[in-house]
């Protein structure tokens, strides 16, 4: 583990100010906040994780055209960015003051799944509350 975080170091300075932090220096530090679900995470964390994600699928799906390979390099990636895309989002619901299980509101159809952006894209709450100091 202290090998991938080696690796994740050379890809991103994590000592700098946040508002110094660009697009990839946001991902690496969901990544090394890998399975924390305690604390909370400010929009631009979690929206910039989903933005990286995206694009890394993306590219996933054309290497799997190219390759004729289905499936196996999306599912790869989907697998491996599940449990910190599931992690940040539920930081993200603690900063807005809501438990990371309204999460699951997303199982709800449709309605569920935009009350969960809009959740998602609330602004942080200035106060602390029971997970902590806000995250910004």
């Amino acid at each position: 583990m202290q090998n991938i975080s080696n690796q994740l170091d050379k890809l991103s300075d994590q000592n700098k100010a946040e508002e110094q932090f660009n697009m990839i220096d946001w991902f690496v530090k969901c990544l090394k906040n890998y399975a924390t679900f305690t604390g909370r995470a400010r929009r631009k964390e979690y929206w910039f994780f989903a933005l990286v994600q995206f694009i890394i699928l993306v590219i996933a799906q054309i290497i799997d055209t190219i390759l004729g390979t289905e499936f196996v390099f999306y599912a790869i990636v989907v697998l491996a960015l599940f449990i910190p895309s599931l992690a940040v989002a539920v930081r993200r619901l603690h900063d807005t003051g809501r438990s990371g299980w309204w999460f699951l509101i997303a199982l709800i159809p449709l309605i569920g799944t935009i009350l969960l952006i809009v959740w998602l894209a609330t602004e942080t709450k200035q106060e602390t509350n029971k997970w902590g100091q806000p995250a910004k």
